[in-house]
């Protein structure tokens, strides 16, 4: 089974912001990559923070980001439960994160991802044995 990876929302968010060409080109092709692959996830969390950030920071059109929340479901999305919501409190708890990144980690490891792709946290460490990298740094 191929390595399964979780998007966090500023992946996404980088994939349609042409503010920094670079970034976009990452996160285009890791969204690429793993919409072909199949091996991408994220969650309801990220789809919502994702419609929040569009529409709020990057003035995009509240219709046109519908359209990109449809276009994120070639991946694999992750149901944000009470269950998952206790794992993320209590792991923003035990790594002194903040309660969304720990809720983050917590729907990456409840999808057995690998890795969690995103800026937000230090790249390497390795939380709730899902590994952090950051596919910008």
């Amino acid at each position: 089974m191929a390595q399964r990876s979780f998007f966090d929302t500023n992946v996404l968010i980088y994939s349609v912001d042409r503010a920094d060409p670079a970034k976009q080109t990452i996160a285009l092709g890791l969204i690429a990559r793993h919409a072909k692959e199949r091996t991408g996830v994220i969650s309801t969390q990220v789809l919502q923070e994702f419609f929040s950030a569009a529409t709020r920071k990057l003035g995009i059109e509240p219709i046109q980001a519908r359209q990109h929340l449809r276009d994120f479901r070639v991946f694999d999305i992750v149901q944000v439960t009470p269950a998952i919501i206790e794992e993320g409190v209590d792991c923003s708890i035990l790594n002194t994160l903040s309660f969304w990144d720990g809720l983050i980690v917590a729907s990456a490891a409840a999808a057995k991802c690998a890795e969690l792709l995103t800026e937000d946290l230090a790249d390497s460490q390795i939380v709730q044995g899902v590994a952090v990298r950051n596919p910008f740094g």
